[in-house]
């Protein structure tokens, strides 16, 4: 899987918030994750929220061709972990 992303903008969430556009992989590696359509823009985006390392993420991202863009990445809000855990315990 091949992913892509403005440099700018994983630059500032680096900065902002510890968190690497790089290890966007780790929300596709097989672990139990919960993808919601969230529409934004006429745009067809994910709203894909994971377990890593023992707190809950959540990758924004759409599809471009074969090549999945991320958007953001941020930690998930107590809604989405609930959401996540209501689907895999």
């Amino acid at each position: 899987m091949k992913f892509e992303w403005d440099e700018l903008k994983r630059a500032d969430t680096l900065r902002l918030r510890s968190l690497d556009f790089a290890d966007a992989d780790l929300f596709f590696d097989g672990r139990p994750v919960l993808h919601i359509p969230s529409v934004r823009k006429g745009e067809d985006r994910w709203k894909t929220i994971a377990l890593i390392e023992g707190a809950f993420f959540v990758l924004v991202w759409m599809w471009r061709e074969d090549v999945v863009r991320v958007i953001s990445m941020r930690r998930a809000h107590e809604d989405e972990e609930r959401a996540h855990r209501a689907n895999y315990g």
